[in-house]
């Protein structure tokens, strides 16, 4: 392959866009408006206004406020010059839709006026990469007021203000993560006065809470998505290993929807592995052979235009549920459905596990796995034997997307609780996924048996009948509304519709 000195996109992959003022990788898939870029820095805008307005005496001035932004860096594998596939860095592309690497860009908050800093390339970028396009294309193909050069940073930021700037950058903390944002960093700014008590607050509440242009985009990624996963079923048979199952998946996004990305590692568990919550990393790559009477459990998400999917879906390779395995589908399925029941604003995720939880345990309970009473079961935590993750989180330009916690709210200690994603009452526009499941998972269930307030609910002999069986997962992706919520997730789920969809997929064509 030949060597690339420089990382950028080239002109020809924005086609669409430079004549439209929207990102769409083809005709046919989701057009995405400059204007939903904007509006998000409008949002930001009118939030920090708010905190620059406060009288505090550590609060940035609002006429010298300006909102620092450092997009994703180009970067290589290890030593060699191999180029991995730039993805932006979220909060960047949240706030100006920029694909390239090696940006800055900043909001002047009194004003509201957007500069878009772009690297100053070298003359060979244009022949390994293609046309190197001046400032005024980036202000056309991304709607920004103003485009400079990376390199003019220190000495443009004091002409945007009256006085001396003063920058907001971002620091803060990923509640979901545990990962700190990484500083900003550029030639002069340890002669400038800096903020990092605000801008991450703010921007961070404000992809939280999703913009109508946001919603309409992430419905598009699970359209295709939950298409995605309905061919895989279809093409499903006993003897295919899981990696080719998720290459189906891989193809059908990217073919029909324009999905470059994965939004996150594909889990493809089959058998057992359907028990590994986060089964298909490097590890364990999806290279089981899938057999007939295996349950697969795979969870994949495509990504377009940096917003995620995050679908989870659980089926028998042969196409027909067994009996044991009708049964965990039914109980999962129905904790699914009873959850998404009760979303609407004010709700709390941690009570929502709680209803899964009982769930699980009443449907375990007349399959004859457990015996006893409920109540008795959850006060020792008998449902985070099954479900020891946490039912759901909140999505958008990440899987796991920010804000989960904010100040004041704090995890809880709990088995199965203490997973959580999301701590804080839903709130209309949200986008949130549910994701109840059962899980057969050895070191639980032993760990279970030895402990004499749990093992005395266990029916030890139908136990072993399940030992092996894996797992059960059934994601949604939902939006938050006024009265309730509206199940972006469109992929089959009835036990008779999916083995309907798999005998279609058996005819010769």
């Amino acid at each position: 392959m030949a060597a690339a000195t420089a990382s950028a996109a080239t002109a020809q992959q924005h086609d669409v866009r430079d004549v439209t003022g929207m990102f769409q990788m083809a005709p046919g898939t989701h057009p995405v408006p400059n204007t939903m870029f904007r509006d998000n820095r409008l949002r930001l805008v009118e939030r920090l206004r708010a905190r620059c307005s406060a009288e505090a005496d550590d609060t940035p001035t609002l006429e010298n406020a300006i909102a620092f932004f450092q997009g994703g860096k180009s970067a290589f594998r290890y030593d060699s010059d191999h180029e991995p596939l730039f993805r932006q860095e979220s909060y960047f592309f949240w706030a100006f839709g920029v694909f390239e690497p090696d940006c800055y860009a900043c909001i002047v908050v009194a004003t509201g006026k957007s500069i878009l800093f772009i690297p100053r390339l070298p003359d060979e970028y244009g022949i390994w990469m293609g046309t190197i396009q001046p400032p005024e294309y980036f202000k056309s193909l991304y709607g920004v007021d103003e485009v400079l050069f990376a390199d003019k940073i220190a000495e443009m930021l004091p002409s945007f203000v009256p006085g001396d700037p003063e920058l907001l950058v971002m620091e803060g903390l990923n509640t979901d993560s545990g990962l700190y944002s990484l500083p900003t960093e550029f030639e002069g700014i340890e002669a400038m006065n800096t903020d990092k008590s605000v801008l991450h607050t703010e921007i961070t509440e404000c992809r939280v809470i999703k913009s109508a242009a946001e919603i309409e985009l992430m419905r598009y990624t699970n359209k295709i998505s939950s298409d995605a996963h309905e061919e895989v079923m279809r093409k499903a048979r006993p003897g295919m290993y899981e990696y080719q199952l998720e290459s189906i998946f891989q193809h059908y996004t990217y073919f029909h929807g324009g999905m470059r990305f994965m939004a996150y590692t594909c889990i493809c568990g089959s058998g057992h592995n359907a028990a590994t919550l986060h089964y298909g990393h490097a590890g364990a790559p999806n290279n089981k052979r899938v057999d007939d009477g295996d349950v697969c459990l795979f969870d994949m998400g495509g990504e377009y235009c940096c917003y995620a999917s995050d679908i989870t879906v659980s089926f028998p390779v042969n196409g027909k549920f067994t009996e044991l395995q009708r049964g965990i589908y039914k109980a999962v399925l129905k904790s699914n459905r009873a959850v998404i029941a009760q979303l609407r604003p004010g709700i709390f995720f941690h009570d929502m596990q709680r209803l899964a939880d009982r769930v699980h345990l009443e449907e375990l309970v007349k399959l004859g796995l457990l015996q006893g009473d409920v109540d008795e079961m959850l006060s020792v935590h008998l449902g985070a034997v099954f479900l020891p993750c946490g039912l759901g989180h909140l999505i958008g330009l990440d899987t796991h997307d920010v804000g989960g916690y904010p100040e004041g709210y704090e995890r809880s200690t709990e088995p199965g609780l203490c997973k959580l994603r999301i701590g804080r009452p839903l709130e209309e526009n949200m986008v949130v996924t549910v994701e109840p499941g059962i899980y057969f998972i050895d070191m639980l269930l032993d760990r279970a048996l030895t402990n004499p307030e749990q093992a005395r609910f266990f029916n030890k002999e139908t136990l072993e009948e399940y030992r092996g069986f894996g797992g059960v997962r059934i994601e949604d992706d939902l939006v938050i509304t006024a009265d309730g919520c509206e199940n972006l997730t469109t992929v089959v789920r009835d036990v008779d519709d999916i083995e309907k969809l798999m005998a279609e997929g058996k005819r010769p064509e």
